[in-house]
């Protein structure tokens, strides 16, 4: 079934989807670790921050991949569309939970699920089980369980296309889009930023400070939504679409 283009590059797909998933519900949502958070020597926040969104980019460059990867593979042949393609998707899912537990939680260390647990390791296991094996076994199930073919026909297999896209780019953005009515923004200003110069980019998007930490490397500010993007052009490496703090506040070096 591997030497399938469509299986590899659904299992592609999957694996940045799985990547999306914890960096924008472990890192954003729920504020339980960094990227880097066990790192020794990044006690910066502005870098911890900077990296979770160089971890996303890496997310969207390996989705377009996969992306372009079943498009390649149903221009030369098909794809099976519909429980085999979620299959193999299920599989990278689960693939990028595993390798994530065993490289990035037990073998680099570099964080963990729950850092602010006393058993950080049953926290590790349940996710690993929750997000790992289970969606390996499931997809693997429905990839053996594949009948039928691919033969959804040009449109249907276009706009099945059309959807997954869609879907995939809306996972990736979630980030940037700030709840109704809200008007606050996290910013990471570049190293080489001072207070002057937060203050300087402020006042040139009509900006508020609401809180920043020590360094006011990172800041949350309040700005227009129309204007947010503005601070890109005057110092900010990231901009994020809420003013939820970068978080684990109990244990991060602030």
């Amino acid at each position: 079934m591997w030497t399938s283009p469509w299986a590899r590059w659904g299992a592609t797909l999957g694996f940045a989807l799985g990547g999306f998933f914890d960096g924008i519900l472990l890192h954003q949502i729920l504020q339980w670790h960094h990227l880097l958070s066990l790192v020794p020597g990044i006690d910066d926040l502005r870098l911890q921050v900077l990296w979770d969104g160089y971890f996303h980019l890496l997310m969207y460059v390996v989705s377009l991949a996969g992306l372009f990867g079943l498009w390649r593979a149903q221009r030369r042949g098909g794809v099976d569309w519909g429980r085999p393609l979620a299959g193999a998707m299920l599989v990278g899912f689960g693939a990028w939970h595993a390798i994530d537990a065993l490289l990035s939680h037990w073998l680099l260390g570099i964080h963990r699920i729950r850092i602010d647990s006393p058993n950080p390791l049953l926290w590790d296991l349940l996710w690993l089980a929750a997000f790992g094996i289970a969606p390996l076994v499931l997809g693997w199930r429905w990839l053996r369980r594949r009948g039928g073919g691919g033969s959804t026909g040009m449109r249907g297999s276009t706009a099945a296309l059309v959807l997954l896209a869609a879907g995939t780019a809306g996972a990736g953005a979630w980030a940037l889009v700030p709840p109704p009515g809200q008007d606050l923004a996290t910013v990471v200003f570049r190293p080489d930023a001072g207070p002057r110069e937060v203050f300087s980019a402020l006042d040139a998007v009509d900006g508020r400070l609401v809180w920043s930490d020590r360094a006011m490397g990172v800041v949350v500010v309040a700005v227009p939504q129309a204007r947010r993007w503005d601070l890109y052009r005057h110092g900010a490496l990231l901009v994020s679409g809420s003013g939820a703090l970068a978080g684990c506040f109990n244990w991060s070096r602030i």
